[in-house]
């Protein structure tokens, strides 16, 4: 049995609606899903820098026209942050070098969302990419099964070049229930050999529109045979959208969590997740 304790770490205030996050130097990168910015805070001295992802961006972007960064990951000096997916305006990816602090590639992911809504057989409708995984090699995008037909799917993608020259693989997951409601992918990361994912139930069968909160999951997948090991509820309250790690020591491994509030308010909570694993 896994033993965990979560726990309330600092608000960030000027950031909302957090996405997704990145642990680095005692720093956070952030992402919230209704934001055009890379959010940079320093936990020491709470400061808080804002990137612009694209010209004239904005911290509260109507939903219509939102592009929707939902999934952030980091490898070597480079942040990649992916757009939805659910929408036609939400495919586009960013790459943001951390060492000069510019964006230096926005790319159009319009034709690789479609090769992965055909080969995970995925309706557009039911199509919401959450989380992202880049080792250098191979990619992991989770798409999260909100929608009707519940499609928690983990697609591998080998390929450096996400726009053509890539091979795909899918794997389908069913998640557990929380108060009756399905979980589905909110966020992953890789450590070593094995992605640690959240998963989140939500009282909607729609990829677009909110629902009642009804908890979080962590979980395991073995990247070797891409089984779950195991999963572990966490909260009956919290949505949970953003895994970073943070540190190890013995069994005992301790992650940061980002809290999606669904509102404009630009605060958001981090917290602390120390779970111990047999």
């Amino acid at each position: 049995m896994e033993k965990f304790q979560l726990s309330l770490l600092f608000k960030i205030i000027g950031l909302g609606s957090a996405s997704g996050l990145i642990y680095q130097d005692n720093s956070i990168l952030a992402i919230g899903d209704n934001s055009s910015y890379l959010y940079e805070y320093r936990i020491d001295s709470q400061k808080l820098e804002k990137h612009a992802l694209i010209e004239n961006p904005q911290e509260n972007t109507p939903k219509k026209v939102k592009l929707d960064f939902e999934a952030i990951t980091k490898f070597e000096n480079n942040v990649y942050i992916f757009g939805s997916g659910s929408t036609e305006n939400r495919n586009k990816m960013v790459q943001f070098d951390t060492t000069t602090k510019k964006v230096t590639a926005t790319t159009d992911l319009s034709d690789l969302y479609l090769v992965m809504q055909s080969f995970g057989k995925i309706t557009p409708d039911d199509f919401n990419i959450e989380g992202a995984i880049y080792n250098g090699q191979s990619w992991y995008l989770f798409n999260r099964g909100n929608g009707k037909t519940n499609k928690n799917v983990v697609f591998t993608i080998d390929g450096e070049n996400l726009t053509n020259d890539f091979r795909v693989l899918a794997n389908e997951y069913k998640l557990p229930k929380i108060k009756g409601g399905r979980t589905s992918f909110t966020d992953a990361i890789l450590i070593e050999n094995k992605i640690y994912f959240l998963a989140t139930a939500e009282n909607t069968e729609s990829t677009y529109d909110d629902g009642e909160v009804l908890g979080s999951i962590i979980g395991r997948i073995d990247t070797t045979t891409m089984k779950i090991e195991f999963t572990k509820k966490i909260t009956d309250t919290h949505k949970f959208e953003g895994i970073t790690f943070s540190k190890k020591s013995g069994n005992e491994m301790e992650f940061f969590l980002c809290e999606d509030n669904d509102t404009e308010v630009l605060e958001s909570n981090i917290f602390k997740l120390a779970i111990t694993i047999k």
